[in-house]
């Protein structure tokens, strides 16, 4: 039996478990736990915790995995970088595996290309984006700016083309020094229009789903490309 790898997803999310099979070698297998979601706010994320999390958990933990990813980069942070490293060692204690948030694997990516000044983007609204920031921060990365685009129905995020991804961190950031960009939320198609805003940027590019796969291929030692 190859590789299994846990994945703890929004239940309304398309596009993390999408950027993930078409990535990972045929010799690992994906499975998913999901969290019923509708609403991306700090109400409807803190309900996700607490209410639809201890299932999820438990659905994967059955499955034996080998690492288990927290695929919802805002809930990751909602209550901080402390509970989000609490929340992983719960989640490596139920399913006996290393488990890995997508917030801590931005972090992790974004310090080894070494930055240190940071634009985002995201989805998300103003009160979720100050939890982006706060989060980056304690990490001590210079937040240059974070812009949203005050989407609240996480169903709707997945349905934001890669072009328009583009041309809104493009639109942001065009005129403002940074080191590097981070697309925030793993229902967004970031990795799709990665590529395109490193050359409109000329910088690099840290998504969400990009991000948690670095890990995840290095943990098994595959190039993330």
């Amino acid at each position: 039996m190859g590789t299994r790898i846990g994945l703890i997803v929004p239940s309304s999310n398309s596009v993390m478990e999408v950027d993930f099979y078409r990535r990972l070698p045929a010799s690992v297998t994906l499975h998913t736990g999901r969290m019923y979601l509708e609403e991306t706010t700090p109400e409807g994320e803190a309900v996700m915790l607490d209410d639809h999390l201890p299932d999820a958990i438990a659905d994967i933990a059955s499955v034996r995995p080998d690492a288990v990813v927290f695929g919802c980069t805002s809930a990751s942070v909602l209550r901080g970088n402390s509970y989000e490293a609490q929340l992983m060692t719960r989640i490596a204690e139920q399913t006996a595996a290393e488990a890995l948030s997508v917030a801590a694997s931005v972090r992790r990516a974004i310090l080894a290309r070494g930055a240190r000044r940071v634009g985002v983007i995201t989805p998300y609204v103003d009160a979720l984006n100050e939890k982006i920031r706060e989060s980056l921060e304690a990490d001590d990365l210079d937040v240059a700016a974070i812009h949203g685009m005050g989407i609240t129905e996480n169903f709707a995020i997945a349905g934001i083309e890669p072009e328009e991804i583009a041309r809104f961190a493009v639109d942001c950031f065009s005129d403002e020094a940074i080191d590097l960009l981070f697309a925030s939320c793993t229902n967004l198609r970031a990795l799709e229009a990665r590529e395109a805003i490193e050359q409109e940027l000329g910088v690099p590019v840290v998504t969400s789903n990009h991000a948690a796969l670095e890990w995840v291929l290095a943990r098994i030692d595959v190039p993330a490309g």
